[in-house]
């Protein structure tokens, strides 16, 4: 007799999943997923993609272009808009560079009244402070040295994963019916109809997740754009959606968004409280993007509760840092598909829900 629990299925479908069984599949899976990420989260990249990209081969298929072809059309497709991304943030940069000489002024003032603020009310002259910041200087040397090595192995990470992310989704999109035929032949004949409509759901899910996804950068642009207009910010419909589009780029996106208003509201007004205001705007904007605007519009479209939602973008945040913030939503929706046409899974099914079946059935 085998020692290893039977995995349930589709096929087991009376057969219910003990709590120790669950935790011992849901510990082996999360220390598969942590130690496995370099290669998990490439792949999974490359999967959602292929799943966006799919009905674009096909379309291209239909209309007589060879497989090979459509496929490197689509993945041009994609490469030119992550193109024009980087353009928009080049040129953000670049925008900054031309402010940079009377920002670099207003910070040197800025920085004067602060020392003149510190002698006056704390008694600390400014040769001290001088005398301060030199020894703070010369011991964070093995502070630099470690950001820079931080940041070189994650340059080397995003390095890795825009090589080998291309080459997953072309490989998958290539291979499609062949992954098909694999997948339907671990199931017995009479499943193979259910499995290919999970299938099918699956990508339609992934396509209501890029279309959650943009709202989210719809409904973020607009907030920042009529908070930057209540204060007054120069160009703010442009400052706003340029934000929202740089927060597909995590923690950092938004901090480079941020820096030309603050540094054109610093210069026009004259005032500190300006990029104070826009602080504190995108700020409170990116608190309602992740905790309200990305649950609700995202997990109305994956019918999945706001609150597993945020406890998946936690734990993906955990396991695979900001990757897994992004990848973990489609993948839970994925595994309520599954649970939603296996009895043995209903109790995973009824708590991943947002309730709205069982009181449409109530009433």
């Amino acid at each position: 007799m085998s020692l290893i629990p039977k995995i349930p299925t589709i096929i087991d479908a009376d057969k219910k999943i003990s709590a120790i069984e669950f935790l011992q599949y849901f510990v082996l899976i999360t220390l598969v997923l942590y130690f496995g990420k370099l290669i998990f989260i490439p792949l999974s990249f490359a999967l959602l993609i292929s799943f966006i990209l799919y009905p674009v081969c096909r379309w291209f298929e239909k209309k007589g272009i060879s497989p090979t072809i459509a496929i490197g059309i689509s993945l041009l497709m994609v490469f030119l808009l992550m193109i024009s991304i980087l353009s928009l943030l080049i040129f953000q940069i670049k925008e900054f560079t031309l402010e940079w000489e009377p920002f670099k002024t207003k910070l040197l003032e800025a920085i004067n009244q602060i020392s003149i603020f510190i002698s006056q009310y704390f008694n600390i002259t400014n040769t001290e402070q001088i005398s301060f910041f030199e020894n703070l200087i010369n011991h964070s040397e093995n502070q630099v040295l470690a950001i820079l090595e931080s940041s070189f192995y994650s340059f080397s990470h995003t390095l890795y994963y825009a090589i080998i992310i291309p080459v997953f989704t072309a490989l998958i999109l290539f291979h499609r019916s062949m992954f098909t035929d694999a997948l339907l032949n671990f199931f017995p004949s009479k499943q193979k109809g259910k499995i290919l409509e999970i299938l099918m759901e699956t990508i339609n899910a992934y396509h209501s997740f890029i279309k959650g996804m943009l709202g989210v950068y719809l409904i973020v642009g607009i907030l920042n754009s009529i908070g930057l207009l209540i204060i007054g910010i120069p160009h703010p419909f442009m400052f706003g959606f340029i934000a929202a589009i740089l927060t597909f780029i995590p923690y950092v996106g938004i901090m480079i968004s941020a820096l030309l208003p603050i540094a054109i509201s610093w210069i026009t007004f004259n005032s500190v409280w300006y990029p104070i205001g826009v602080i504190a705007i995108f700020s409170i904007v990116q608190i309602l993007e992740a905790y309200i605007i990305f649950p609700y519009v995202v997990g109305n479209r994956l019918k999945i509760n706001t609150l597993i939602i945020i406890i998946m973008i936690t734990l993906g945040g955990i396991l695979w840092g900001a990757a897994g913030m992004i990848l973990f939503i489609p993948f839970t929706s994925i595994i309520k598909l599954i649970a939603d046409r296996t009895e043995s899974l209903k109790a995973i099914s009824i708590l991943l829900g947002d309730g709205k079946q069982k009181k449409e059935k109530t009433a």
